[in-house]
C-alpha cells in the first residue's frame, strides 16, 4: 500500500502552484497573504527533496481557477488497487480532482465517493496496515465511514479519529514517519487518545504544531519543515536522518509537506 509500512514512496503526483495562489483558503497557520512566487520556490525545493529520496514525481499543470490546487493530497486516497476520489470538503475546491483522476486512471481503478458525503485526503494518515481517518470540518462522519468501508473491504484496518477544531486536517497535527511511530502535536491530542494506537509516540510542542507533519522513508530517513528546532531535536533523538525544506510560503495557505502530493507507489 503506497505510503504504508514499507515507506518506499516510489512515485507521487503533485501539481504546480496556481497563478491565483494568493487567494487560497486560509485560517489556521497563515499570518500574511500567501505569495505565489515564494510558494513556487518552496514547491520546487519540495519536489527536489522527494526526488532525492528516490520518488518519481509527476507535476501536473496548475489550475488558475483553483488557488489551492497544489494541495493534491486532498483529491484522492489510494486503497489497494483503487483510487478513492472524494467530494472536496471546501466547495471552492470541487473540480481539482479531475486532472488527478486522469493521471491515476492509468494504474488504478477509480472509485468516486457518493454525492452528499465529503472528505479531504488530508484527513487520512496511513499508519502501517491501518488507515487513521479524521472526522473534521472538511471530512464528514459519513465520508469517513465510506472510506473506512472501502479500506476494510481491501483487507486493511480503519479507525476514525475526531479532529479537534484547533486544526484543519488530521495530517496537519499527525504523521507516521516509520512503522509503529506517530509524531503528534501537543495541545490537539492527548496521550490517552494516541497512546493505545502508537507503539512509539513522539510529541512536538504546540508552538511547533506545523512541524508534526513529516514524510518518512525507509531506513529512518525523514523530510521535515525547516525552522522548528525543538521538533528537529525530537526527530534526531529518535534516530532519524533529516532533510529539511523551507515550507513557510506553503504554511501561509495552511498547507503542509504531505499536502503537496499523492504517493502512488
Amino acid at each position: 500500500m503506497p505510503g504504508s509500512c514499507d515507506r518506499s514512496r516510489k512515485a507521487a503526483v503533485a501539481r504546480a502552484i496556481s497563478p491565483s495562489y494568493d487567494s487560497a483558503v486560509t485560517g489556521f497557520f497563515g499570518t500574511r497573504e500567501p505569495s505565489r512566487e515564494e510558494a513556487e520556490g518552496s514547491h520546487s525545493a519540495y519536489v527536489a527533496a522527494l526526488r532525492a529520496h528516490g520518488t518519481e514525481v509527476t507535476v501536473l499543470p496548475a489550475l488558475a481557477e483553483h488557488p489551492d490546487c497544489c494541495f493534491t493530497e486532498d483529491t484522492a486516497v489510494i486503497v489497494g488497487d483503487a483510487a478513492i476520489i472524494p467530494n472536496m470538503g471546501h466547495p471552492s475546491r470541487e473540480g481539482e480532482q479531475e486532472a488527478v483522476v486522469e493521471h491515476l486512471a492509468h494504474n488504478y481503478e477509480i472509485a468516486r465517493m457518493p454525492k452528499g458525503l465529503k472528505l479531504d485526503g488530508g484527513d487520512v494518515v496511513f499508519y502501517d496496515d491501518t488507515y487513521l481517518i479524521g472526522v473534521s470540518t472538511r471530512t464528514s462522519k459519513e465520508g469517513a465511514e465510506f472510506l473506512a468501508s472501502r479500506v476494510r473491504e481491501s483487507g486493511y484496518n480503519a479507525q476514525l479519529i475526531p479532529v479537534p477544531s484547533s486544526t484543519l486536517h488530521l495530517t496537519t497535527v499527525m504523521s507516521t514517519p516509520r512503522p509503529g511511530t506517530i509524531v503528534a502535536a501537543e495541545g490537539h491530542f492527548t496521550e490517552a487518545q494516541l497512546g493505545p494506537v502508537a507503539e512509539e509516540l513522539l510529541w512536538v510542542p504546540n508552538a511547533e504544531t506545523y512541524a508534526a507533519n513529516t514524510i518518512g522513508y525507509a531506513d529512518d530517513k525523514v523530510i521535515i519543515s525547516s525552522g522548528f528546532p525543538v521538533t528537529r531535536e525530537v526527530m534526531l533523538d529518535a534516530g532519524f536522518s533529516i532533510t529539511s525544506v523551507d515550507m513557510d510560503s506553503i504554511m501561509q495557505a495552511d498547507g503542509s509537506l504531505t499536502c503537496l502530493s499523492v504517493f502512488t507507489g
